[in-house]
């Protein structure tokens, strides 16, 4: 696989210039289209016939923080329940109108491995509302938001609170499982003998404690080995990775700075002071970049600290609704939600690309083109990733060999792309991820005068996903 995508990305354009025409023209275009707010375009509505519309009301986050900072001390449910409680303050939704809710994560804590309820709960919520967890690595979020868009149109629930969190300060470690089949035998021990029996045999590395690691079980590979090797496959240099990485963080400075972040909402952290911004955004140079070491294929690869998401801790909430009841309870819709996929492919050298594939299905879905997107979306988990799914989706070669396609679905012009930058400079808590994308791309419609926005993201397991938002009638 690896070497056929070399050969397919000889064909393309040469990386270095492209990449640097790209990075003046977004920054300089991103700005512009923030200062003057474009007329919406008058284009078609998604709205099916015998189908409901599907709302976002609201969506907040608490700020997205590096791991090991302010919310160190705290637990998963905590953060979410922070974001459920700011979205309640913005939304001044009855609690009781709430008929069901529905979380996402990846990295559980066991104590509340139903982290939807438990937050709930803590939020204030009515214990009649039920709550469930999903689960589906970085679009975990993404899952819970379709799951309560299936529960509206199925006209089992008329509002769904989805929302996502991860925590990365604190994850579980496990003992060995020798150690912990010692440990489970041992409790069923009758007698003093032969409990004394059993501790007789447990061994010095009995105690070796099990790390988790950001890895893929069926490859034992991490994930940033094998943004490594995409990068590789797809002639994406260092410079270009730290290039995009520099735009991201610039944009987000710019976007933070400028008051566009609409869905932060402040924190007081117990014990803490009130916690207000991401703190993850720091614009650098590429000179500065450039002296960090490879962090994952040593001592040659391209994928550094500086060009990959860092482990985060946040947590999100989102409030959807049908239309019909919004309107009814007086609320002004941010956006609907329309068609959307989830595509899965080769967990090894295709791991990243969900957003190469998801795109042009879901744009088929809705009998849209990629002229039609005014605003797009993306997960950015390393650049080299972001850039690898470019690169695939302007390749006819690619498009054919590897997607069944005819000819290339085309790339997102950068003007468009991620202008109030993305994971690598927010921040990616991994359950949180989607729902940052979804209610970014709403604002983002409203603030350009957009109607079309398009969400994708890569996930653990070769997963992806791909959403259109559009903008609902100013």
């Amino acid at each position: 696989m690896s070497s056929m995508l070399t050969h397919a990305v000889r064909n393309l354009p040469a990386p270095s210039a492209w990449a640097a025409r790209v990075f003046a023209r977004s920054l300089s275009c991103s700005s512009q289209l923030q200062a003057t707010a474009a007329q919406p375009k008058s284009k078609k509505t998604l709205a099916k016939s015998g189908v409901k519309n599907i709302v976002v009301v609201e969506g907040v986050r608490i700020p997205f923080l590096q791991s090991g900072t302010s919310y160190a001390d705290l637990m998963p449910h905590d953060l979410a329940r922070a974001a459920l409680q700011g979205l309640l303050n913005r939304t001044s939704i009855p609690r009781d109108v709430v008929d069901y809710i529905v979380y996402g994560t990846v990295i559980q804590e066991v104590k509340t491995s139903n982290v939807a309820r438990e937050a709930a709960l803590g939020a204030g919520f009515s214990d009649k509302i039920p709550a469930h967890t999903v689960t589906m690595a970085c679009i975990s979020s993404n899952q819970a938001m379709t799951t309560g868009v299936g529960l509206i149109a199925a006209g089992q629930c008329d509002v769904v609170v989805a929302g996502g969190v991860e925590f990365m300060s604190d994850v579980p470690i496990r003992h060995s499982r020798k150690m912990r089949k010692a440990m489970l035998t041992l409790n069923r021990a009758k007698t003093l003998g032969q409990k004394l029996s059993l501790i007789s045999k447990i061994r010095p590395d009995y105690f070796a404690p099990e790390l988790p690691a950001v890895a893929e079980f069926s490859t034992s590979e991490t994930m940033g080995h094998s943004a490594d090797r995409l990068a590789a496959a797809f002639a994406i240099s260092r410079l270009e990775q730290d290039e995009y990485a520099l735009r991201s963080h610039t944009l987000a400075k710019k976007a933070q700075d400028g008051g566009l972040l609409l869905d932060v909402v402040p924190f007081k952290v117990p014990g803490k002071d009130t916690v207000t911004k991401d703190n993850g955004i720091r614009p650098s140079s590429i000179e500065q970049m450039s002296k960090l070491k490879p962090a994952f294929v040593k001592p040659y690869g391209t994928v550094t600290a500086a060009n990959s998401s860092f482990l985060t801790d946040g947590a999100s909430a989102i409030l959807l609704m049908s239309e019909e009841k919004a309107l009814a309870m007086g609320y002004k819709p941010k956006a609907y939600l329309r068609d959307f996929v989830y595509v899965s492919q080769d967990p090894k050298d295709q791991l990243l690309l969900g957003p190469t594939y998801a795109t042009p299905k879901v744009l088929e879905k809705a009998g849209l083109s990629m002229a039609d997107i005014d605003v797009f979306e993306f997960h950015e988990a390393f650049a080299g990733q972001i850039l690898a799914n470019l690169k695939a989706m302007d390749s006819d070669w690619f498009a054919q060999n590897y997607m069944g396609r005819k000819s290339k679905v085309g790339a997102p012009p950068l003007e468009k792309f991620n202008n109030w930058g993305g994971s690598l400079s927010l921040g990616h808590p991994f359950g949180a991820t989607g729902c940052r994308l979804v209610i970014t791309a709403a604002h983002r419609l409203k603030k350009e005068g957009g109607q079309y926005a398009l969400v994708a993201a890569c996930a653990a397991g070769g997963q992806g996903h791909a959403m259109i938002v559009e903008a609902y009638p100013q």
